[in-house]
């Protein structure tokens, strides 16, 4: 007996196009499955209410022997900040609660060639500015491996889902690391692909201004290969143009610490168990911290935070008691220290700029680097610091190592490496050279392959 929920998109897309299931029966055993652990996550916040029908039309489709696309009758969710055509997307803010799309997002048309079904809406951050899943629109989202823990954010609904089977794969964005925390927090892989490889249009708030150096849109799902497939689509890119093989003894580096914040002993282990598994496959693996990476941190909060300010202004001019507790912290605490004036602002841009042609020039010879995620897996809601060893910093610092490689544009996947000793998952960042997104996908299957990869939640 088949159980559309538990398999992967590529085997679902296979079992429908051998008509042994079909796109009706997928899509209805997935809206029992939100019935089943939404409820308990408030990762879906809003269903498509067309997807039955398109459900149905997939499968005539198919019955005239004809086929949409890799994706076809598959269902796939949306992070709210992504805009979808005829359904809602609020961003997590009052200022939108009601605002439906008469366009798609760029991103969600191609899977919707692709023969995918948008079957609903994801839970995030409140404008996408925080790492976790709470806004005032919708309840807060809850992390499928311990209810009182955060999914991570701001796309932490669509890894809740997808972790729990509910979506079997969908697309999030991320300037902060907010594909790969939720994934390093809920057990799945993401992809932030570099900037340009998946069109970012369709996102609010807009990858545009000094976003637009770092903000993407990628996909999420339970596995290397979907995700890869899903990549394809959203890029445009040919699945025999994508290298599946590294060549033995391709450079690794790795690193556990990138002089800003110290990360807990279980994740130097999850990091050093990756490593491991890529040696082992033949690759060249060596302890090394790569040059500019220590200064990702505070050159994301030179170039990104202003702008976040700004944009919040704008949205929530004369409706500030709209905001939800972090949008009133921060419109409040805004000028708290004084803004960089403009030649401060473009001299930030330039050394991020020769940073970033440094490092480029230092993977020339070390194609792949390996690395935290952040330095915890998921932490209680509520959490506003988090101490490892004798430091205690800020969850905002505490994960500088996702921040670093938006801010010098670089690919990463995140797959699962290691647990904690309470059960929760911890992942690890694959990072390649620009645009080198099948090799960051080869070396995030090696490591799936020999440390298991997803496991279902057991809440």
């Amino acid at each position: 007996m088949i159980d559309p929920t538990t398999e992967t998109i590529t085997s679902l897309t296979e079992l429908i196009r051998r008509r042994a299931v079909s796109a009706e029966e997928v899509l209805r055993a997935h809206l029992e499955r939100i019935d089943q652990w939404n409820p308990r996550l408030n990762a879906i916040v809003t269903l498509a209410p067309d997807a039955m029908e398109k459900a149905k039309a997939a499968d005539a489709v198919l019955a005239r022997g004809a086929l949409a696309g890799p994706l076809h009758g598959v269902p796939v969710t949306i992070k709210d900040t992504i805009e979808t055509a005829g359904l809602r997307t609020t961003s997590g803010s009052l200022m939108r609660a009601a605002f439906v799309p008469d366009k798609d997002a760029s991103a969600v048309a191609r899977l919707k060639a692709a023969g995918a079904i948008i079957l609903a809406k994801t839970n995030t951050a409140e404008m996408a500015m925080d790492y976790t899943t709470e806004n005032p629109v919708f309840p807060r989202g809850n992390n499928p491996h311990d209810l009182n823990c955060t999914t991570g954010g701001s796309s932490g609904g669509e890894a809740a889902a997808i972790a729990t089977c509910m979506s079997p794969g969908g697309i999030g964005s991320d300037l902060a690391g907010s594909i790969r925390i939720p994934s390093h927090f809920c057990g799945v892989v993401g992809l932030k692909p570099s900037v340009e490889r998946v069109p970012g249009d369709g996102q609010f708030p807009p990858a545009a201004g000094p976003y637009s150096l770092g903000a993407v849109i990628g996909p999420i799902a339970r596995n290397v290969a979907d995700l890869r497939l899903l990549f394809q689509v959203l890029a445009g890119v040919e699945p025999a143009s994508m290298a599946m093989t590294l060549e033995r003894d391709t450079r690794v580096a790795f690193y556990t610490d990138d002089g800003v914040a110290p990360v807990s002993s279980e994740t130097r282990q999850a990091v050093r168990n990756a490593a491991t598994a890529l040696a082992e496959a033949g690759l060249a693996v060596e302890e090394r911290r790569p040059p500019g990476v220590e200064r990702g941190h505070e050159l994301w909060l030179k170039l990104f935070s202003r702008a976040s300010v700004a944009i919040l202004r704008s949205v929530y001019a004369g409706n500030e008691d709209k905001g939800g507790d972090f949008v009133r912290w921060r419109l409040r605490t805004a000028d708290d220290s004084p803004p960089a004036s403009l030649d401060e602002y473009i001299n930030s841009w330039l050394e991020r700029d020769r940073l970033r042609a440094e490092l480029v020039e230092w993977m020339s010879d070390v194609p792949l680097i390996l690395a935290p995620v952040g330095a915890v897996p998921a932490y209680e809601h509520g959490t506003l610091k988090v101490t490892v060893d004798e430091t205690t910093m800020g969850t905002f610092r505490a994960f500088s190592y996702a921040q670093t490689f938006n801010v010098f544009d670089l690919p990463v996947a995140v797959v699962p490496a290691g647990r904690s000793r309470d059960g929760l998952p911890i992942g690890v960042q694959i990072v390649g050279r620009p645009f080198a997104e099948d090799t960051v996908l080869t070396a995030a299957a090696m490591i799936e392959a020999a440390l298991g990869g997803w496991r279902p939640p057991q809440i």
